[in-house]
């Protein structure tokens, strides 16, 4: 793919990174950076909200049973955090802007922003199995497809899942460790499905048959196994031929990345940096007055106070300048068919 300079970009630079092919480079900025060091610690899942977005932190602390889900107001940069009655995978906006609809522990739960509510919408997730939790998901059309993660990022035994409209649960597989980032595009009837188990350092494409609730044989279509970092969060390019991954990289850096890639040829054409931030967890690209923005979260999970003192910035959001003309707003389930 030709590769050429962002016009109008704050400090665009071109590089070579590894085996991949020439990229833009652009360094995006703090926009909140929490005085909580609990809200630092995994903050996960940015999708647009009201005047700005939501995000999830996953859990407070390496010992926390809790998280919370947060509301960020962007023009004010204000953010408010409510917290949930256990560790959130995700939380999505619906219809009614009071309503999320959210991965809590071991199930999908409904919860309400005015009071608190929490209503459970599924069975519990990976009975058979223990110390996984509800992780990284997507809504669309005929549900939300998510995954679990092994705890203890060893063993594959977390499941893959297709929550339905009705309620019903569907497991697509049994066999992940940490499942993260997910896209789904329709394909005909069914939907072809992106997928990512971090360790891996994989991306996977399926054929999804959500009628059904089966899923074809995986296709690897980003090999990122050269890398010494991790993809996590994903997100669709606008131009439907490409996809921006952020990737958690445990080790000191100088700064983090995320990186749109090609999924045709495989190669980068552009990669975003947060500086002091290695461990980049989700992207979100949203539209705002002066054009669409890429944000990122990043988080300090695992750190060492020594570590942490050298990368102030972890656990902070950062955003990003694009070339991108617009951004397509994520799928709102109908509340309205599931509250009881």
């Amino acid at each position: 793919m030709e590769c050429r300079p962002l016009i109008g970009l704050r400090n665009p630079k071109i590089i070579i990174i590894g085996k991949f092919q020439m990229t833009n480079v652009i360094d995006a900025d703090v926009l909140f950076a929490p005085s909580d060091m609990g809200l630092r610690h995994l903050p996960e899942g940015p999708i647009a909200y009201g005047n700005g977005f939501s995000w999830v932190g996953i859990q407070h602390g390496n010992e926390s049973m809790h998280g919370s889900l947060n509301l960020f107001e962007l023009q004010a940069r204000a953010n408010r955090s409510i917290n949930l009655p256990g560790r959130p995978g995700f939380a999505f906006p619906t219809t009614d802007p009071d309503w999320f609809i959210a991965g809590i522990e071991k199930h999908v739960q409904l919860f309400q922003v005015s009071t608190g509510r929490c209503e459970t919408v599924s069975d519990e997730i990976d009975q058979e199995v223990e110390n996984t939790l509800i992780n990284d998901g997507i809504p669309f059309a005929d549900g939300i497809v998510f995954g679990a993660k092994d705890l203890e990022f060893q063993t594959k035994k977390a499941g893959l899942y297709l929550w339905r409209l009705d309620q019903s649960l569907v497991r697509l597989r049994d066999d992940q460790i940490c499942s993260n980032g997910k896209v789904i595009l329709p394909d005909g009837d069914q939907w072809q499905m992106l997928d990512i188990d971090s360790p891996t350092q994989q991306v996977v494409r399926y054929r999804l048959d959500a009628n059904n609730g089966t899923l074809s044989d995986a296709e690897v279509v980003l090999d990122l196994t050269g890398e010494s970092i991790f993809p996590d969060g994903m997100v669709a390019a606008p131009d439907g031929k490409s996809v921006i991954i952020a990737f958690y990289n445990p080790n000191a850096a100088a700064y983090g990345v995320a990186r749109q890639f090609d999924l045709e040829s495989g190669s980068v054409i552009c990669e975003w940096r947060t500086a002091a931030a290695p461990r980049v967890t989700c992207p979100l690209l949203m539209e705002v007055d002066d054009g669409v923005k890429l944000v990122l979260t990043t988080a300090t999970e695992g750190m060492e106070d020594e570590m942490f003192s050298q990368h102030e910035n972890s656990g902070c959001l950062f955003m990003g300048d694009t070339e991108f003309e617009s951004a397509k707003c994520d799928h709102r389930l109908d509340v309205l068919s599931l509250v009881g």
